[in-house]
C-alpha cells in the first residue's frame, strides 16, 4: 500500500506544476479580457459620428477606424481562445490523473477493499484520502474552467450590443474575482497527501 501512496504523491507533484501553470494562465486571461473590454467600450464612441469632429471630412474615416478596432478585437479573442484551450488541457490532465489513479486501485494485485482504502499507516494518508483529494482538485478546476468559458464566450455578443458596458464590467469583476478555488483548500489537500514529508 505504501508504494501506491508514493505513486499518488508523484501525481500530486505533477498537479502542483499544473496549478502553477493555471495561475500564469489566469493572469494572462485577465490581461486579455481587459484589452478586449477596452476595445468593446471604445466601439460605442467610434460608432457615433458626432465624436469625429473635423475628421468627418476625411472620406471613410469612421469605417476605417471601426474596422481596425474590430480587427484588434478579433486578434485578442483568438488569443483568449488559445488561453482557454490551455486551461482545458490542464482540466483534461487532472481528469486523466484521477481516472488513472482510480483504475490503479481496481486492477491486478493492487485491488483494495473498502477497509484497506481507509487504512492508515502512521501519519501517512489513506488511499481514500489520496483519491478524494485528486477528485476534489479536478472538480474545482473543471468548475472554474466552465465559468471562464461562459465569460469569454459572452464577449463577442457584448461587442455588438449598443450599451453593454454594465454587463462588461460585471463579467470583468467575476473574472478578476477568480480563481474560485481557495488556495488554503488546495494547500490542505497537499498537506494531507504529503503528511509524512511535513513531519
Amino acid at each position: 500500500m505504501e508504494s501506491i501512496i508514493r505513486k499518488y504523491q508523484q501525481k500530486f507533484r505533477k498537479i502542483k506544476d499544473e496549478m502553477s501553470r493555471w495561475d500564469e494562465l489566469q493572469l494572462r486571461l485577465i490581461s486579455q479580457f481587459s484589452n478586449a473590454s477596452s476595445i468593446i467600450q471604445r466601439l460605442q464612441v467610434i460608432r457615433d459620428s458626432r465624436n469625429y469632429g473635423v475628421l468627418k471630412c476625411v472620406d471613410g474615416i469612421e469605417d476605417a477606424v471601426l474596422a481596425k478596432q474590430m480587427e484588434s478585437l478579433q486578434t485578442i479573442l483568438l488569443s483568449m481562445n488559445k488561453t482557454m484551450e490551455e486551461f482545458h488541457g490542464i482540466v483534461l490532465s487532472l481528469e486523466k490523473i484521477v481516472r488513472d489513479s482510480s483504475q490503479q486501485l481496481k486492477v491486478g494485485s493492487s485491488q483494495q477493499t473498502a477497509k484497506q482504502l481507509k487504512q492508515r499507516i502512521g501519519i501517512k494518508p489513506s488511499l481514500a484520502d489520496c483519491l478524494g483529494g485528486l477528485r476534489l482538485l479536478h472538480e474545482m478546476h473543471q468548475s472554474e474552467y466552465l465559468l471562464k468559458v461562459s465569460l469569454v464566450s459572452a464577449l463577442p455578443s457584448l461587442a455588438l450590443k449598443p450599451s453593454g458596458s454594465g454587463d462588461l464590467g460585471a463579467l470583468a469583476q467575476i473574472l478578476v474575482d477568480q480563481p474560485n478555488i481557495p488556495k488554503e483548500e488546495v494547500q490542505s489537500v497537499y498537506d494531507i497527501i504529503f503528511a509524512e514529508e511535513i513531519c
